[in-house]
């Protein structure tokens, strides 16, 4: 049975997407053309154009698609933690699977730079992040942590802080823990 017209273009849009979340990674958010990405995809590089209103589009989408999927992972984590302290025990070990220089965390930093020459990019990942800290602030108000609004706003600030340095100075994240933990303690968790 042959796909529809419908089918091969979500199969082209998806191929296109994927080549995009694996360029920026490896060439920078700037470096990456129409061409690279169609012959990536291995499709025409007018499919690009067809299927997204631009290459920057094509990028953004990629790459917010990426981080949304990551940052869906908080949700087992919030099930998972039972306390405050395992809620940093499960936040660090998650920040621990990545390297500051994996394909995952250079595309999260191509896409923050990026964002900041793009107001459109701006407003999506600042979107993304203020739902993850918003999730993060629900959990702890519903923990008994104080001020969960700006303590989720340090976990995750701080979180991203030793992803960025990890990529110049590969530490391991268990001096992190228990600051956090004192953080969290500090406005009240059980």
């Amino acid at each position: 049975m042959s796909a529809t017209a419908s089918e091969r273009g979500r199969e082209v849009r998806r191929r296109l997407t994927r080549a995009a979340r694996e360029l920026v990674p490896e060439r920078g958010w700037a470096a990456v053309s129409t061409r690279t990405v169609a012959e990536r995809a291995g499709v025409a590089p007018g499919l690009v154009h067809y299927h997204f209103p631009s290459l920057q589009a094509l990028l953004a989408e990629a790459a917010i698609g990426a981080l949304r999927e990551a940052l869906g992972a908080t949700a087992d984590l919030l099930e998972r933690a039972r306390t405050p302290d395992e809620l940093v025990e499960l936040l660090v070990a998650e920040v621990d699977r990545y390297t500051g220089a994996d394909p995952a965390s250079l595309l999260a930093v191509e896409t923050h730079l990026a964002a900041t020459r793009d107001p459109a990019l701006r407003g999506e990942l600042a979107g993304l992040l203020e739902d993850f800290r918003g999730r993060i602030a629900a959990w702890l108000a519903e923990h008994g942590v104080g001020e969960p609004e700006a303590t989720a706003a340090v976990l995750a600030a701080a979180l991203d802080g030793v992803l960025l340095h990890r990529a110049l100075e590969p530490q391991p994240t268990g001096a992190v823990t228990p600051v956090l933990r004192r953080i969290v303690a500090q406005h009240g968790g059980r």
